[in-house]
């Protein structure tokens, strides 16, 4: 991954609800009244709409400006009433969809990031994005990259960011219902990696810190710190929590008196303040008082705000620029709005437009795949995406996991299911057989843990969670 300040940054790591936090209402020491953010909302989703192409699209091959929809969302703005000249059989959420859907998507050498920016856009966008369609599982995607020699890390680990955005991504994406998809022992491993990457300063860079002296030592920059934090508080971890008050309190440090921007490794700029300012949105911080109104009264509100072109909208990316960027607009607009990195769709005002589309049920014959973790209940927890070409619109659990046996990704997800066939209760997973009140039990997208049987019903995009215990 190239360094966080270019393009191609942007491209793979964010952008990506994270919790909001709610701005409408201000304490009397914030300095951006309730009119000038509601003034640069309306304009930053102005010059957003502006960067859409005739065809109705933001995403494409190479970098694109996907990451508006995380954006749109966070201001209030559905992603399926943005449309080319009123045209919404070209609306930005059905291109998308159709995006992601084609087999050639992303590209013909994807990596994890590109997965976790789909999804985290998805959600925002309202397409479900562990139900893209009939072969368009993001979710199982994701579950590909688990580092099965480092457990907790997705991708490379030398390239963390594949791990943060992971946590974004898996925790922020939630079910249409709102509920985690993923089981706790998942959410449990990436929080440890997060955790362990954190440099001595309280903050985190891409690369990987844990068991490097050097690197833990050395200066992080306000991008990942503030992406690192939204990812501990996505996966449940309070504010009061010591590393996340560690990570407030380096953005702190960081902090320009004088304009109330965060000085990143990088340089002052709008794009590092708005991944600062959406990792203190996602937990529960504002950005606008306290820890964050600098001595001579300013913040990093005002500090985006004060490099927002009006009514144009855009944003600079320095203060010296005399043009908006579109990839500093998309950050900048997203923390000015209160969003984290990805946020549920609002309701459509489009007439007939639902908030959310997904797949409803397989497709007979057409390949595809589904996200499964397998905890023995000792601390080894395994990850995989499954594929497998369904014959129905519905499969069942003993199909995934004699599927699993020979077509998983990473491979060892499961090696033996008892019974091997048949519709009965699963005694026996991976070796390890029901004993008293530990059997083995079956979670989908984040339901209760009930007994597992080679019958239970598994439909499109369904998150399996396998665990033994009592």
């Amino acid at each position: 991954m190239s360094r966080p300040r270019t393009p191609a940054r942007l491209a793979v790591c964010v952008p990506v609800a994270l919790g909001a936090l709610a701005l409408a209402v201000l304490p009397a020491s914030a300095t951006s009244t309730p009119a000038q953010l509601a003034t640069s909302k309306t304009n930053g989703v102005a010059y957003l709409k502006s960067l859409q192409a005739a065809d109705g699209s933001y995403a494409g091959s190479g970098l694109s400006n996907e990451w508006a929809f995380s954006a749109f969302a966070a201001a209030g703005t559905a992603v399926v009433d943005v449309a080319p000249g009123g045209d919404t059989t070209k609306n930005a959420r059905t291109v998308y969809r159709d995006l992601l859907s084609t087999a050639s998507w992303p590209s013909a050498s994807p990596v994890v990031t590109d997965y976790e920016r789909g999804a985290l856009n998805a959600y925002a966008a309202g397409i479900d994005p562990a139900r893209v369609s009939a072969a368009r599982n993001l979710i199982a995607d994701i579950y590909a990259s688990w580092q099965t020699a480092e457990p907790g890390y997705f991708g490379p680990s030398s390239n963390f960011n594949g791990t943060v955005f992971a946590a974004l991504a898996l925790r922020g994406a939630k079910t249409r219902t709102g509920a985690d998809r993923i089981p706790q022992a998942l959410t449990d491993s990436l929080v440890t990696r997060i955790r362990a990457n954190q440099h001595v300063d309280g903050g985190w860079t891409y690369q990987k810190a844990e068991g490097n002296s050097a690197v833990l030592n050395s200066a992080s920059d306000v991008d990942m710190t503030g992406a690192a934090m939204a990812a501990l508080c996505v996966s449940g971890v309070p504010d009061t929590d010591t590393d996340v008050v560690q990570a407030k309190n380096f953005l702190k440090s960081t902090l320009v008196s004088t304009s109330g921007a965060f000085n990143s490794l990088y340089g002052v700029n709008t794009s590092s303040n708005g991944w600062g300012v959406a990792g203190l949105n996602a937990c529960g911080f504002n950005a606008q008082t306290g820890d964050f109104l600098t001595g001579a009264g300013k913040t990093p509100i005002d500090f985006l705000i004060a490099n927002q072109y009006n009514p144009g909208g855009g944003f600079k990316y320095k203060p010296s620029d005399t043009v908006p960027s579109a990839y500093s607009s998309i950050d900048a607009l997203r923390a000015v709005a209160g969003g984290g990195f990805t946020t549920a769709p609002p309701v459509p005002v489009t007439p007939g437009a639902p908030q959310w589309v997904a797949q409803s049920g397989f497709t007979a014959g057409t390949a595809t795949k589904l996200a499964l973790t397998v905890d023995d209940g000792a601390g080894n927890l395994k990850v995989c995406s499954v594929a497998f070409t369904p014959t129905g619109t519905t499969t069942t659990l003993g199909d995934v996991l004699s599927a699993a046996a020979g077509a998983a990704t990473p491979s060892g997800c499961v090696t033996s299911v008892t019974p091997a066939s048949g519709t009965g209760t699963i005694t026996a997973v991976n070796g390890k057989a029901n004993s008293g009140s530990g059997t083995w039990k079956v979670s989908v997208d984040g339901s209760a843990f009930t007994g597992a049987a080679r019958s239970k019903v598994i439909n499109v995009g369904d998150t399996v969670a396998l665990r033994w215990g009592a």
